[in-house]
C-alpha cells in the first residue's frame, strides 16, 4: 500500500508543491487547508482532502479521525507545514497579534502533532517533518513574531526528537530560507490588521516595509531564492531516508547562517542580519 502522508497548509506555495510533488512519487497525501474552497480545489485536483484549521482544536481533531479512518489508522508521516508571518517591531505587536502567531505556527502545530503520535506509536514507525524557517536560527528586525514562533517550533521539536528516541518515530526540522509563495502576499494582510503604522516610532521605515509587502510580483528563483519544489524534494529525504536528520537545510542563506551562527560571535552576527534587514527595508 502506498504511504500515507498528512500535509497542513496545502492552499499554496510549500503545501501544495510538496502535495503534488510526493504524489507523483506513488504517495498517498492527505492534503489539508483551512478553508473550505481550498479543500474543494484540492479535491478538484485529484487529493483526499479535508478542512484543517490550526487555530481549532475541533477542527484538528476533526481532520485526524477523517485522516485515520481513511487509512485505518496508518500515517507514515505528517508535513507540519501550515503557517504564516506577521510583520511588525516587537513594541508594535499586541499581545493579540503574538497571540494569533502562536496558535497557528506553534500550537496548532504541536496540538496536530499530539493527536498523530498515537497513531504512530500504534503501528511502530513514523516521521514527523516540522517546516521550520531560516529565522528559526537567527532574527531579523520587524519578525519578531515569526521568529518567536519559529524558535519556538525549533525548541519543540528538538526536545520531542529526544523523547523519541528508540521508538522508530523520527522528527526533523526542514528550514527553508526565501522561497517563491504566497508567504508576502498573507503577510502583507497580517500587517495591515495588526501595526497601527502611524503610532510607531518606526513608521519611516514601515513605509518600505509595506511597499515590499505590497510587491504581488513573485521573486524569480535564484540561488538566494528558490521554488517549493526545493523544500518538497528535503520532504521526500526526510521520509525515505532510513536515518533522518535533525535539520535539512534548503536555501543558500540558510546553509549560511546556519554556520554563522556557530562559529560567530553575537555581536559579528547582529552586525550581519542588522545589515540584512537595513539592505531589505530601505526608502
Amino acid at each position: 500500500m502506498a504511504k500515507a502522508v498528512l500535509i497542513t497548509g496545502c492552499s499554496s506555495g510549500i503545501g501544495l508543491h510538496t502535495a503534488h510533488y510526493l504524489k507523483a512519487r506513488g504517495y498517498r497525501v492527505l492534503a489539508t487547508a483551512r478553508k473550505a474552497a481550498d479543500v474543494e480545489l484540492l479535491a478538484d485536483q485529484g487529493f483526499e482532502s479535508h478542512l484543517l484549521d490550526l487555530d481549532c482544536d475541533t477542527s484538528i481533531t476533526e481532520a485526524v479521525a477523517w485522516a485515520a479512518k481513511l487509512t485505518q489508522g496508518k500515517i507514515d508521516a505528517l508535513f507540519n507545514n501550515g503557517a504564516y508571518g506577521q510583520p511588525g517591531a516587537v513594541e508594535d505587536l499586541s499581545r493579540e497579534a503574538l497571540r494569533q502567531q502562536l496558535e497557528t505556527n506553534v500550537l496548532g502545530t504541536h496540538e496536530l502533532t499530539r493527536q498523530i503520535l498515537p497513531l504512530m506509536r500504534a503501528q511502530g514507525h513514523g516521521r514527523i517533518i516540522q517546516n521550520s524557517s531560516v529565522l528559526g536560527l537567527v532574527a531579523l528586525k520587524f519578525r519578531g513574531a515569526y521568529v518567536c514562533s519559529k524558535f519556538a517550533l525549533e525548541g519543540l521539536s528538538d526536545t520531542l526528537r529526544h523523547e523519541l528516541k528508540g521508538s522508530n518515530i523520527y522528527v526533523s526540522l526542514v528550514e527553508p530560507g526565501p522561497i517563491t509563495s504566497k508567504f508576502r502576499e498573507n503577510a502583507y494582510q497580517a500587517f495591515k490588521q495588526h501595526i497601527d503604522i502611524d503610532s510607531s516610532p518606526h513608521r519611516a521605515i514601515y513605509q518600505a516595509v509595506e511597499a515590499r509587502l505590497a510587491n504581488q510580483s513573485p521573486d524569480k528563483p535564484t540561488p538566494f531564492n528558490l521554488e517549493p519544489e526545493a523544500v518538497a524534494a528535503k520532504v521526500l529525504k526526510a521520509i525515505e531516508s532510513k536515518k533522518p536528520k535533525p535539520r535539512y537545510y534548503v536555501t543558500f542563506p540558510t546553509y549560511l547562517f546556519a554556520y554563522l551562527r556557530r562559529v560567530c560571535t553575537t555581536g559579528f552576527l547582529d552586525r550581519v542580519m542588522l545589515r540584512v534587514s537595513d539592505d531589505e527595508n530601505k526608502a
